[in-house]
C-alpha cells in the first residue's frame, strides 16, 4: 500500500492513503503541540487493533458475542535496549466461553498481520528518486530473476519475460502497481491481488501455481482491463472526456439518435438484432452510453471483426458494458495467445452454466488420470488435509468443450463451492479450475459458499449465474453430485501450437453455430483482444438492456449532483421521477449515477430512499418524508451516527406533524437522548434552516470527490496513450 505523507505546521505530519488521512503528532515535551498521536502511538495501537480485529472475526463467525471481551496491550521496554521490547496483550474473557473457544479466541490472536509482521522482521529500504510517481514497479514484489527463464504450458514467453514487458507497459502509463496481498495456503496454488495505488478501484487478482506464474495472471488480468476500459465500466469519465475527440478509442463512430428514437442504420448487423431487438423494443436512446452520457452526440460504437467473413461491426459501447461485463477479455504475449485465453474463458463460462442450469451430472476424473499431474495432486491434498473433501470432474461434456471442474465441500458448514477452468491443455484446465478455486481466498472465507440444494428454480434463477461469474458463489443442485453421470469420462486433448489451438476454438464455436466478434486493442503497447459471442457469452440477459440499462443514470445524475442549487420546482420534479421509476428504494446512489463516492462520507452510504426523505425535507413535505424515515430505519443499513440522525428525525417529526404536540415541551429530553449537535440538525432540517444534512455540495465538475476524480485521472492516462 503507498502511503503519502504531507508536512504541515510545526511537527504535525499528514498520511494519506486510499480514502483515509491519518494525523500526527508529537507531544509537548518533545516541542510538538500534543494535537495528535505520534507515529510510535500508531505504531502500538496497530497490534491491539489488529488483534481484536481477529477476536472480532472468531467471534462473528461463531455468533459469540463481544460486549464483556476486554483486551489490553503494553509495551515492556528493555532498560539497556529501548529497541528491544516485549509486546503484552491480554484478554478478559467472560465465564460463559468454552474452553474450546477460549482457545480459539488465543489462536486467533496468533494470526495478528501486524505482529506476524514484525516477528517476521521487514526489510527497510532508503532511497531517494526523482519522482514519486515514477518508478511504477516498486512495489511488485515476488520478481523472479531477470536470468531466468521459466516456461509453463499455454504461454509462448518464459514468465520473467511477461513480467519484465508488462510491467514495462504500466511503467510508460505511468500507472504504479502494488500488491495488496499474496496467499499460498496449499501447495502449488498461489493467488494475489494488485491495485493502482493512486486508484485503488483499478485491482484484479491473480492465480497460479507458482508465485510467478500468478503475478503474470494479475498483471495480464490489469492489462486486459485496461485495454478494454473496464475498470470505468458503469462511471462518469467526466466532461472533459465526454466531449474530447474520441471518449473510448479513436476508432469509435458515433451515430446520430433519430427523431423518432429508432435504431439508427449501420448499428450491429442481421444476426445480433435479431438476438437484441427481436421484439423492435430497442430504441436508440437505450444506447447512450453510461460513461459519457452525451446524448446530443448520440451513439457511440466500437467496431468489431465478424470472424466468419472479416467484416467489421458497430457494437454500441452500452450494450457491451449492459451485457457482458468482463467476459471475453484478454491479454497475452501475442494476438493468438490471446485469442486463446479469451475463447478458453468464454467456454468456461458457458459451459458453467449450462451444466448448473440443466443440473448435469458430470464424470468424475479417474484417480489414475490425476496421478499424471503430482503438483496438482499435492493442492488438492492439500485442501484435504484441512478437512474439505475434494471432486474432480470432467466438464468437457463428453470431450466437446476444454472445461475442467473442481468443486470443494465444506462439512463445518454443508455449503459446496464449484470453480470450473478451460483450456486446450487439459492440465493446464485442471490447474485453473483449482487456482481459481483458492483465488484471494482463506480458509475462513470457504465458510461463506452456499449450501446445494434441490430446487431447481433457485438453481436456474439468472442472479445465480451472476454470482457463479463474479466470483463462483452460486448455488448448485444436489443432482450434480448424482452417481449417475450424464456423460462419460474423457481424456481430452485440444492442444497444439498456439495458433492451432486459437483455430481449434473458433472451430469448435463454429461446430455450435455461434458467431464471434472480435476487436484487437493495442495502442497501449499490450496484445489484447475482447470477443463477443452473441447468445453464448452474455452474463446479463438482453432484457437488461430496456429494463434495467447502466445509462439510467442520465436521468438523474446531472440533478443530483446539483442538488444544492435546484429549485424547489426542480427538487419537486426530481423526486417525482424517482417516485415513478419503480427503482428499488435501497439502490446506492453511486451505483444509479455512476459515481464514485468515498464510502466514508454521507454521499458514500446514499440510497434513493433516503435522498427521496432529503429531499421532502428540502421542500417542507414532512408526513411524506416522516413515512420514508420509518422505513428507512427499519430497513437500511447505514452508519450508527446516521441512523441516530433518523431516530431523532423520527420522534421530531412526530411532534411537527401534530398539532397538539410543541417541540419546546420536548427540547431537553430529545437532547439528553440524541445529543446538541444531532437534534440541532434535525430541527434544522425540519424547519427548512438546513438543507440536505451531510451531503457536501458538488456539481458535474465532481468537487470534493476525490475517489471519483483519481478516477478519471487514471482514464487520463490511458485516454492520452491513445491519443498520441
Amino acid at each position: 500500500m503507498e502511503i503519502k505523507v504531507n508536512f504541515l505546521d510545526n511537527l504535525r505530519l499528514e498520511a494519506k492513503f486510499d480514502d483515509f488521512t491519518v494525523t500526527a503528532d508529537q507531544p509537548i515535551r518533545y516541542k510538538g503541540d500534543g494535537s495528535a498521536p505520534s507515529p510510535f502511538d500508531y505504531f502500538l495501537a496497530s497490534s491491539a487493533l489488529c488483534a481484536a480485529y481477529f477476536i472480532k472475526v472468531y467471534c462473528k463467525a461463531r455468533d459469540i458475542s463481544t460486549d464483556n471481551i476486554r483486551l489490553s496491550q503494553n509495551n515492556i521496554v528493555d532498560p539497556e535496549d529501548r529497541y528491544n521490547q516485549i509486546f503484552q496483550i491480554q484478554v478478559e474473557l467472560p465465564e460463559d466461553i468454552s474452553e474450546k473457544d477460549r482457545q480459539g479466541i488465543l489462536r486467533s490472536v496468533e494470526r495478528c498481520t501486524v505482529k506476524k509482521v514484525v516477528q517476521t522482521g521487514p526489510e527497510f529500504k532508503i532511497e531517494t528518486v526523482e519522482s514519486l510517481d515514477a518508478d511504477a514497479n516498486a512495489m511488485l514484489m515476488g520478481q523472479a530473476d531477470g536470468d531466468s527463464s521459466t516456461y509453463i504450458l499455454g504461454k509462448d514467453l518464459p514468465l520473467e519475460k511477461t513480467i519484465e514487458n508488462m510491467t514495462g507497459m504500466l511503467a510508460d502509463l505511468g500507472m504504479k502497481i502494488e500488491v495488496s496481498s499474496w496467499r499460498n495456503i496449499v501447495p502449488n496454488v498461489w493467488s494475489l491481488h494488485i491495485r493502482d495505488s493512486a486508484s485503488p478501484l483499478c485491482f484484479t487478482n491473480g492465480k497460479g501455481a507458482s508465485k510467478e506464474s500468478a503475478l503474470c495472471s494479475a498483471l495480464g488480468e490489469f492489462i486486459e482491463r485496461l485495454n478494454n476500459n473496464f475498470f470505468y465500466n458503469d462511471w462518469y469519465l467526466g466532461t472533459e472526456i465526454a466531449n474530447s475527440e474520441f471518449v473510448h478509442y479513436p476508432n469509435e463512430k458515433w451515430f446520430e439518435l433519430e427523431q423518432d428514437d429508432a435504431l439508427p442504420q449501420g448499428l450491429l448487423d442481421e444476426y445480433t438484432l435479431e438476438i437484441y431487438n427481436p421484439d423492435d423494443e430497442l430504441c436508440g436512446s437505450h444506447l447512450i452510453d453510461t460513461n459519457s452520457g452525451n446524448v446530443e452526440r448520440g451513439i457511440c460504437a466500437i467496431p468489431y471483426t465478424r470472424h466468419s467473413d472479416g467484416e467489421t461491426v458497430y457494437f454500441p459501447q452500452n450494450l457491451i458494458e449492459n451485457l457482458f461485463l468482463s467476459n471475453g477479455m484478454s491479454a497475452g504475449n501475442n494476438i493468438k495467445e490471446a485469442q486463446v485465453q479469451c475463447l478458453s474463458e468464454i467456454f468456461e463460462r458457458a459451459v458453467k452454466r449450462q451444466i448448473i442450469e440443466q443440473e448435469i451430472v458430470l464424470p468424475d476424473v479417474p484417480a489414475e488420470v490425476l496421478a499424471k499431474y503430482p503438483a496438482i495432486v499435492a493442492g488438492i491434498e492439500g485442501l484435504e488435509a484441512q478437512g474439505f473433501p475434494i471432486v474432480v470432474k470432467d466438464a468437457s461434456l463428453g470431450g466437446q468443450f476444454p472445461v475442467m471442474c473442481v468443486t470443494l465441500m465444506n462439512p463445518k458448514t454443508g455449503g459446496v463451492f464449484a470453480s470450473f477452468g478451460a483450456h486446450p491443455s487439459f492440465e493446464v484446465a485442471l490447474e485453473r479450475s483449482l487456482t481459481e478455486l483458492l483465488q484471494g481466498r482463506s480458509f475462513e472465507g470457504l465458510n461463506d459458499v452456499p449450501k446445494p440444494t434441490f430446487n431447481s428454480l433457485e438453481v436456474s434463477e439468472p442472479e445465480n449465474f451472476v454470482e457463479h461469474f463474479i466470483d463462483s458463489t452460486g448455488t448448485i443442485s444436489w443432482r450434480f453430485f448424482s452417481a449417475k453421470h450424464d456423460y462419460e469420462f474423457v481424456e481430452w486433448d485440444f492442444s497444439g501450437t498456439t495458433d492451432e489451438e486459437a483455430e481449434c476454438l473458433f472451430a469448435i464455436m463454429a461446430e455450435i453455430g455461434k458467431e464471434v466478434y472480435s476487436a484487437e486493442f493495442t495502442q497501449l503497447g499490450a496484445s489484447a483482444v475482447r470477443m463477443l459471442v452473441p447468445d453464448y457469452s452474455e452474463v446479463y440477459g438482453v432484457d437488461d438492456l430496456i429494463w434495467d440499462n447502466t445509462n439510467k443514470a442520465l436521468n438523474y445524475r446531472e440533478d443530483i449532483l446539483n442538488l444544492h442549487r435546484l429549485s424547489d420546482d426542480e427538487l419537486a420534479e426530481l423526486v417525482e421521477r424517482l417516485e415513478d421509476s419503480q427503482l428499488d428504494n435501497y439502490t446506492d446512489i453511486k451505483t444509479l449515477i455512476g459515481i464514485v463516492f468515498d464510502e466514508n462520507t454521507v454521499w458514500g452510504q446514499l440510497t434513493i430512499i433516503e435522498l427521496k426523505i432529503l429531499i421532502y425535507l428540502a421542500l417542507g413535505a414532512l408526513e411524506e418524508a416522516q413515512e420514508l424515515v420509518g422505513d428507512f430505519l427499519q430497513f437500511n443499513d447505514n452508519t450508527v451516527e446516521r441512523g441516530l440522525f433518523y431516530q431523532a428525525m423520527n420522534v421530531v417529526l412526530e411532534v411537527a406533524i401534530d398539532d397538539e404536540l410543541e417541540i419546546e415541551d420536548y427540547l431537553t429530553s430529545f437532547t439528553r437522548m440524541f445529543g446538541e449537535q444531532v437534534i440541532d440538525a434535525v430541527i434544522g432540517s425540519v424547519n427548512g434552516d438546513v438543507r440536505f444534512h451531510g451531503l457536501t455540495e458538488t456539481s458535474m465538475e465532481l468537487e470534493g470527490i476525490e475517489p471519483h476524480l483519481r478516477l478519471i485521472e487514471s482514464y487520463k492516462k490511458l485516454h492520452q496513450a491513445r491519443k498520441s
